[in-house]
């Protein structure tokens, strides 16, 4: 794990990912079903944490380029953050491939160990926390591009 990878802390033991009871913009329920079978990068983040602003971007770059049937870019808005606020943020920085899911009441992420902002956890095609990054990261870099290839190419357990 060479440059900000080198934040990236491997899982010691296959841990399930919890159950996620999310809301979309729209507030219908959404649960992280969709994804099954795909490596997922899930984002924690909010609309007032400057760092996590900041890597959304490198976060919609890594969806737009490796996002599909094995990888899915999975962003997760938790906290107190309006729909609009959302909304605004993603239309001033251009983000268009990222998902709009919300975790108001920070369920999911206290559920998935998540104490500050941003974290983001690799996650295995049957469900199990890989790794885990505190803090922000340049998503779209080679470097993590290369963990993530890693990722999708093992072997199923």
């Amino acid at each position: 794990l060479t440059g900000e990878m080198a934040k990236l802390v491997p899982a010691t033991e296959a841990v399930p990912l919890a159950e996620a009871a999310l809301l979309d913009k729209g507030d219908a329920p959404q649960t992280l079903a969709d994804y099954r079978g795909k490596v997922i990068l899930l984002n924690f983040w909010a609309t007032w944490c400057a760092p996590c602003r900041k890597e959304l971007g490198a976060l919609d770059r890594l969806q737009g380029e490796m996002g599909g049937d094995d990888f899915a870019v999975v962003t997760v808005a938790t906290g107190r953050n309006p729909v609009p606020a959302i909304e605004k943020l993603f239309a001033d920085e251009a983000i268009t491939r990222l998902p709009i899911l919300r975790d108001p009441d920070q369920t999911f992420a206290r559920a998935t160990g998540v104490l500050g902002l941003p974290v983001t956890v690799l996650v295995s095609r049957d469900g199990n926390e890989i790794a885990r990054l505190v803090g922000d990261a340049a998503w779209d870099s080679e470097a993590a591009k290369a963990v993530i290839r890693a990722a999708i190419d093992a072997p199923a357990p």
